[in-house]
C-alpha cells in the first residue's frame, strides 16, 4: 500500500481552475529523471479531478495503477493519490483528517489565496509519511487489526491446549476445582465428540 501525493486545493466556482495550497508527494520510486515529469502529473491530475469534485462531494477516480481521492468541504478540496491496494475508508478518512489539520492551522485564510502556494506545510510531508499504514489514518481499521490479531492469540492458545489432550484429561482427574459430576460431563462430552469425529 502506498500513497504517492497529498494535496490541498481551493476550489470555488469564482476560481476557473484550483488553486494549490499545500502540497506533498514522495516520487522516490520513480526514476531520477521522471521524477519532475511525475510531479507535474500529479498537479495536473489533482487540479483536474478536484476541479470536478463538487462541495460536499466525495469521489474516487482511477488512474492507470492508482487511485485519486477527491474530498471538498465547501471550496476546500484535499486530494489522494494512492495504489489500488489502500482502502477507500482509510483513505478518505485520511483526506478528512488533512482538511481539518489545515484549517486548524490556517483558518478561513485560504479563501483569499489567489495563486499556488509553493511554501511547503510540514503536516503533510509528516502525513504523507505517517499515513503509509493506512491503520494510522483509519482508527476503526487499526481496532480491527488488533481485534484479529486478538483473536489469533486465542485460537492458537486453544489449539496448543487441544494438542495436549492427555494431559488435559489428567489434569480434569487430578483437579479439586472440578466435582465429580462436572468430570463425568468432560469425559462423557469427551466420548461423544470422539464418536461423532470418526464419522
Amino acid at each position: 500500500m502506498k500513497i504517492t501525493a497529498l494535496l490541498v486545493l481551493k476550489c470555488t466556482p469564482e476560481t476557473s481552475d484550483p488553486v494549490i495550497l499545500a502540497n506533498a508527494s514522495d516520487v522516490s520510486h520513480f526514476g531520477n529523471f521522471q521524477r519532475s515529469s511525475v510531479k507535474e502529473f500529479l498537479i495536473f491530475v489533482g487540479r483536474t479531478v478536484s476541479s470536478r469534485t463538487l462541495p460536499s462531494q466525495r469521489q474516487s477516480v482511477q488512474h492507470e495503477e492508482y487511485k485519486v481521492h477527491a474530498y471538498n468541504s465547501n471550496g476546500l478540496c484535499a486530494v489522494g493519490f494512492m495504489d489500488d491496494h489502500y482502502p477507500l475508508r482509510s483513505a478518505f478518512s485520511l483526506l478528512n483528517q488533512v482538511i481539518d489539520e489545515y484549517e486548524k492551522s490556517f483558518g478561513e485564510t485560504w479563501k483569499s489565496v489567489k495563486e499556488d502556494s509553493t511554501q511547503p506545510w510540514p503536516y503533510l510531508a509528516d502525513a504523507l509519511t505517517k499515513f503509509q499504514d493506512p491503520a494510522e489514518a483509519d482508527k476503526l481499521l487499526k481496532i480491527q487489526r488488533e481485534l484479529d490479531e486478538t483473536k489469533i492469540i486465542i485460537h492458537k492458545t486453544i489449539d496448543s491446549v487441544l494438542a495436549r489432550g492427555v494431559e488435559l484429561e489428567k489434569l480434569v482427574e487430578k483437579s479439586s476445582d472440578l466435582s465429580m459430576a462436572s468430570q463425568m460431563f468432560y469425559r462423557q462430552a469427551k466420548k461423544t465428540n470422539s464418536c461423532c469425529s470418526i464419522m
